[in-house]
């Protein structure tokens, strides 16, 4: 019987995307469901009640959420290309970056975008000090997982892309040349060509957080 693999998604989610980035890395066939969240299907309730969100992975009827535990699932269950290294200590630090870019990049990011004056401040006050963390990982290593790509890298894949589309949105620089190592890493990152030729359309990108900026910052 035939292996049973499908993802729901979103055709711009960064969340999304880390899956498909697996999948694409592990060489694994799946079938894509794009879901329109706000007209959510019945499916994508059924097999995620408690969040509502996507991506949930479909393995053989079994429904799991959450980008990073269906990162982690993948690596557990398809065995080739691993996304964490076998040493415990590599394997804790990945988790860990992962970690930090969901619970301190994330939120701070969202709140650059949609705030201002001295929420902004204080918004891009965090942000700094956080890359800071992450610029002085990335010292001498070629990406997040060293010379391969891993877990983190795939967590903090959205700032290859989604930095550049904030910035041109917001007219606000969020990453400079305070950080040449991240800028590196972002650029080496993008061009890898199981991740560049999975970018959403840039365009659509623009239109779509154009309106989400302006929702936030209206005309006064």
């Amino acid at each position: 019987m035939a292996e049973e693999v499908k993802l729901f998604k979103t055709w711009s989610s960064r969340f999304s995307l880390r899956v498909v980035w697996a999948f694409k890395i592990k060489g694994i066939d799946y079938e894509s469901i794009d879901e329109d969240l706000s007209n959510k299907s019945d499916l994508l309730l059924h097999y995620n009640p408690v969040y509502k969100k996507v991506p949930v992975l479909v393995h053989n009827g079994n429904p799991i959420s959450e980008s990073t535990v269906i990162l982690e699932y993948i690596d557990d269950t398809w065995k080739q290309n691993p996304l964490l290294p076998e040493d415990p200590v590599e394997r804790a630090r990945q988790r860990f970056w992962a970690k930090f870019n969901e619970e301190n990049l994330l939120p701070t990011i969202w709140a650059i975008f949609t705030t201002e004056g001295k929420d902004l401040e204080e918004a891009m006050a965090a942000w700094v000090e956080n890359l800071k963390f992450v610029e002085e990982e990335l010292k001498g290593k070629k990406l997040f997982g060293g010379e391969k790509l891993g877990v983190a890298d795939l967590v903090f894949g959205w700032l290859a892309n989604l930095i550049g589309i904030f910035e041109e949105v917001s007219g606000l620089k969020i990453v400079d040349e305070r950080y040449p190592l991240l800028l590196t890493w972002m650029q080496v990152f993008s061009e890898l060509p199981v991740i560049k030729e999975t970018w959403p359309p840039h365009d659509k990108m623009i239109t779509k957080y154009q309106a989400l900026y302006e929702k936030y910052h209206p005309a006064k």
